[in-house]
């Protein structure tokens, strides 16, 4: 079980609908989320709400998602947090590249459904939760 404190979530998501489906499903399954659309967005939410896990999407306008999670890696405030990409872009070099900068897992956004994606956020809190 979570404790309550390790119930914030920030989705760093462009598309809107794909943003709306994960927030509802964490939503639903007691996440306190909070959302941006961008990577400067994104990284400033980081900082100010110092959520317990980041979902982060590659492809975003202005900061890419490479660049965010450096970023976020690269901040004593930040540095700590798990961040789960999940993104359309499925190369190996990608993965790797995402896993050797501190993502924590790679999702692929076509191979995993929103239940899927709880169950990485799920298990990643309740992993640092103890």
């Amino acid at each position: 079980m979570i404790s309550k404190k390790n119930r914030k979530v920030l989705i760093i998501e462009d598309e809107e609908d794909m943003r709306d489906i994960y927030e509802t499903k964490l939503a639903r399954e007691g996440y306190d989320v909070v959302t941006a659309d961008s990577g400067v967005k994104g990284l400033a939410l980081a900082g100010e709400e110092q959520p317990k896990l980041i979902l982060l999407d590659i492809v975003l306008p202005g900061k890419d998602g490479f660049s965010v999670l450096e970023e976020l890696k690269a901040n004593p405030k930040t540095k700590g947090i798990p961040v789960v990409i999940i993104s359309n872009l499925n190369q190996d070099y990608e993965i790797k590249m995402a896993k050797d900068m501190g993502a924590e897992v790679y999702l692929t956004k076509a191979d995993v459904t929103p239940d899927e994606v709880a169950e990485n956020v799920r298990n990643i809190l309740e992993k640092n939760d103890n």
